[in-house]
Parts: structure tokens; sequence; C-alpha cells
């Protein structure tokens, strides 16, 4: 188990039956590396793997 683990079990225990927007999340992201400006880049590449996956199934369809 990974030390992250920890937060995303907890989160999904939370808040685990709430719906939420994309926009309401990238706008917490946002509020958290202003506040955390050191966990920018991996904040960053989060976004970017959650905006890009439809893209991986695109480019397994593609490969076939």
């Amino acid at each position: 188990m990974y030390f992250t683990d920890r937060g995303i079990e907890e989160l999904a225990q939370r808040r685990g039956e709430e719906e939420v927007t994309f926009d309401w999340l990238a706008d917490q992201l946002r509020v958290f590396v202003d506040l955390n400006p050191d966990f920018e880049v991996p904040v960053e590449r989060l976004a970017t793997w959650l905006a890009r996956l439809d893209d991986e199934d695109e480019d397994e369809e593609e490969e076939e």
C-alpha cells in the first residue's frame, strides 16, 4: 500500500457519495497549488492524466 492510498481511501469514504464537476475539481486543484506551490508539478501531471484518459482509449482503438 502506498502512503497516498490512505488519502485516497479517506476521500472515497468522506466524499464518495458526492457528485462534482470537473470545473469544481479544477478550481480545487488551483487553490491547492496556490497554497502548496511545491506540488505544482504533481498536480499538473494528475490534471493532464485525467484530461487525456479518453485519448488512451482512442489510441488503442486506432492500433487495432
